[in-house]
């Protein structure tokens, strides 16, 4: 699905294409909350100086765990979700890092700053408490899962794994063992502590990270080792995809996101469509991200975690909080 086709975004242009019309937008792109960031949604620029005001005021709150990825043992998957849609993971051996976004602010990268959403929590770990990362894994283009400030901050020169047509977008980082995927594509990824199998497949979002890149790819994974696989959901709405997926399993665990469905459903799914998705592919354990880190949906902070913790079976959810850590063999 494209960025033009999304009618979600659409509606939301008809309604506010008068007044946007008489407006010069603070910025130019988008955030991937289901619209174009300022103009195109009700962050329009003469909206958007205050809401950064008090955001500035706003403490950010810290996490009450804090994973510990140095004593984690190599024979298991081990994962812990560092905020948003951000989990770090060591696949029997080999660290992965999806969608890394570690740093205060998310957005536009202006001469002034990061102009965008603050973070109500802190990332469970900063860039440097990070362990050597081998592989990154980015679903897509939109400026709250590709964050340049944070991938610029990356130690060494971790492979990555990114859309079809989203890694000229990187070529402003020192990252340059770069694979793109396509819905169907896969590659071995070789990395000094073994190798890692990546699949691409179809989710139901879009990839545009400006208004005119509507050409740009979005993705979800499936990731495999040591004859184990996991899924990593990226940013979804509501898909039939991950139905086909269950003959690829079974999948230890479903990396899933769970908010900013209000109102933009047409692009992000709600938590019991999340699960249902996880249900359908065959996951086994469910770990919940794209929620609780910034405010992308008028659903709030809490309610995300209430819908799910209403419908998931007791004993499938790996983990609630930021920083906390789950671990299956």
């Amino acid at each position: 699905m494209s960025l033009v086709e999304n009618r979600c975004v659409l509606r939301k242009w008809k309604k506010n294409k008068a007044s946007i019309s008489r407006r010069r937008p603070a910025a130019r792109g988008t955030l991937g909350t289901g619209g174009l960031w300022t103009a195109w949604t009700d962050l329009c620029a003469a909206r958007l100086l205050p809401r950064i005001y008090a955001e500035t005021r706003r403490p950010v709150a810290r996490p009450k765990f804090r994973p510990t990825p140095h004593k984690w043992e190599d024979n298991a998957i081990t994962a812990s979700w560092l905020g948003h849609s951000t989990v770090l993971l060591n696949f029997y051996g080999v660290t992965i890092l999806t969608d890394p976004v570690l740093l205060r602010r998310v957005g536009a990268n202006l001469r002034i700053g990061t102009v965008g959403p603050k973070r109500m929590i802190e990332a469970a770990l900063t860039v440097r408490q990070l362990p050597p990362i081998d592989l990154v894994l980015l679903s897509h283009a939109h400026m709250d899962h590709l964050d340049l400030p944070t991938l610029k901050r990356l130690l060494a020169s971790p492979q990555v794994v990114t859309a079809r047509a989203t890694g000229d977008i990187l070529r402003r980082t020192h990252l340059r063992n770069i694979t793109e995927l396509g819905w169907g594509e896969q590659g071995v990824m070789h990395t000094a502590n073994g190798g890692v199998q990546i699949q691409a497949f179809e989710v139901k979002h879009w990839g545009a990270r400006w208004k005119g890149d509507t050409y740009r790819g979005y993705n979800g994974y499936v990731v495999s080792r040591e004859g184990k696989k996991i899924i990593f959901g990226g940013d979804t709405a509501w898909s039939d995809t991950f139905r086909p997926l269950r003959s690829r399993g079974p999948f230890e665990l479903a990396i899933m996101p769970i908010g900013a469905y209000k109102p933009w459903v047409c692009s992000h799914c709600t938590p019991e469509e999340s699960l249902r998705m996880a249900d359908q592919a065959g996951g086994k354990f469910f770990l919940p991200i794209h929620h609780r880190t910034f405010s992308l949906g008028q659903e709030g902070p809490v309610e995300p975690m209430e819908r799910l913790e209403a419908v998931v079976e007791k004993g499938r959810l790996a983990l609630r909080d930021v920083g906390e850590t789950f671990s299956v063999s």
